[in-house]
């Protein structure tokens, strides 16, 4: 991964945008790391996975809930404005 001040970021943001097409640039403010740029097929593939994630943890949550008696009917009733 390539390290680049945020002052270097911006006098080359052509070449931070080429670099990140092959890896994740990340940039620097006052030695600490601020930002990350990285591709869009990257982003995509990180995106789909976070879903994926979230789905199997929602997944497991409905499957605790069933197994300890929750219906879909105790659900919307608990859900009700009242």
């Amino acid at each position: 991964m390539r390290t680049l001040s945020a002052s270097e970021a911006k006098q080359g943001f052509a070449q931070v945008i080429e670099a990140a097409a092959r890896e994740p640039v990340v940039i620097q403010r006052q030695k600490r790391d601020v930002a990350v740029v990285l591709s869009m097929q990257e982003y995509e593939r990180l995106t789909r996975l976070n879903v994926a994630e979230f789905q199997r943890f929602c997944d497991r949550v409905g499957a605790a809930a069933g197994a300890a008696g929750l219906t879909e009917e105790k659900l919307a009733a608990l859900l009700a404005d009242d």
